[in-house]
């Protein structure tokens, strides 16, 4: 069988989501004998050094940052060149637009935010959140070459330890224009916090909508970050921003506190190697409780209290020793 070759557009804003997609390729190919390639562009790309078997290095002042159309260009040169059976480009806001303009000029199909990777008798099947996250799609391509698909990022995390030979591939387009991207002035903001960096996530769902803002209690106690399952968010409560769900972020906390949330199969699919946790629900029977290393039967805002309340009388105790 032929050796399978699997390009991933390096995200100059995360290299290490890029190198976790290695595992989505792994998965993808099973037995089969594949190489990687990674494509950076106007950086040195060390973060790729010893994880791939191959870096291409693309340097070229006409290509600036964010210019889709000539980076779409080189991509498209480099698969004239190299063929490869697949291609993976985060779900980033970058990678969401130059996924699908990528697609229609290979003339290729796109599977867009996948969260999940299955091969079924050597046939690759994407799983992606459908219909506003209320199920899960598997789409196959049969018969397409490249396979594309952009990735939701932090769902996916490499398992292989072994280190790769890299060789570096110093790739000169020929098909690069001048740049139709003027930089017009740069302002600086702050980062905002990202619920997928915490390690403890104190997360609400319909048990505390009524009191959601109760959850920052807790959570300032914890030095955590509050969360929210979809039906906060749509009821206006709180931002998509800290959604957990196939419809919101992807989270791998260390300790997951969650609060009054049913566990619908939509949410669970937003927890990924999450190392603890702790569910507080009337309802003993929810689906999260069966992954829940803790369970609390009981109101999810008198569970606050009581322990923040505990908190505060230990750090005291403290102080006095």
């Amino acid at each position: 069988m032929t050796m399978k070759r699997s390009l991933i557009y390096f995200d100059e804003e995360d290299f290490q989501n890029s190198i976790d997609f290695l595992e989505v390729v792994s998965q993808m190919y099973k037995d089969i004998e594949y190489e990687t390639y990674a494509v950076c562009f106007n950086n040195k790309g060390d973060a790729a050094v010893s994880k791939f078997d191959y870096l291409i290095s693309v340097k070229d002042e006409r290509i600036r940052n964010y210019d889709i159309s000539n980076i779409t260009n080189c991509i498209e040169e480099l698969q004239n060149s190299y063929a490869f059976d697949s291609i993976l480009i985060p779900a980033t806001y970058f990678g969401r637009m130059l996924a699908p303009r990528l697609a229609m000029r290979l003339k290729v199909g796109l599977v867009a935010d996948v969260t999940d990777i299955k091969n079924c008798n050597g046939l690759v099947e994407m799983v992606r959140p459908a219909f506003s996250g209320k199920i899960m799609a598997g789409i196959t391509s049969k018969n397409c070459s490249p396979i594309m698909m952009s990735i939701r990022p932090n769902v996916f995390h490499i398992t292989s330890a072994l280190s790769k030979n890299t060789q570096t591939i110093k790739f000169h387009p020929s098909t690069v224009e001048a740049s139709k991207i003027r930089q017009l002035e740069v302002k600086q903001k702050e980062k905002a916090k990202d619920i997928r960096e915490s390690k403890v996530l104190v997360s609400g769902g319909g048990g505390v909508i009524d009191n959601f803002e109760h959850l920052s209690l807790l959570a300032d106690e914890l030095n955590a970050m509050v969360a929210a399952s979809r039906r906060i968010v749509d009821s206006g409560i709180a931002t998509r921003s800290i959604q957990v769900g196939q419809s919101g972020k992807t989270v791998s906390p260390k300790l997951y506190i969650a609060l009054g949330i049913y566990g619908s199969l939509q949410h669970i699919e937003g927890l990924k190697n999450v190392e603890n946790i702790i569910s507080v629900n009337i309802n003993k029977d929810a689906p999260i409780c069966s992954l829940s290393d803790i369970v609390v039967e009981g109101d999810a805002i008198e569970f606050i209290d009581k322990l923040v309340k505990k908190i505060n009388e230990n750090g005291k105790e403290e102080e006095k020793l």
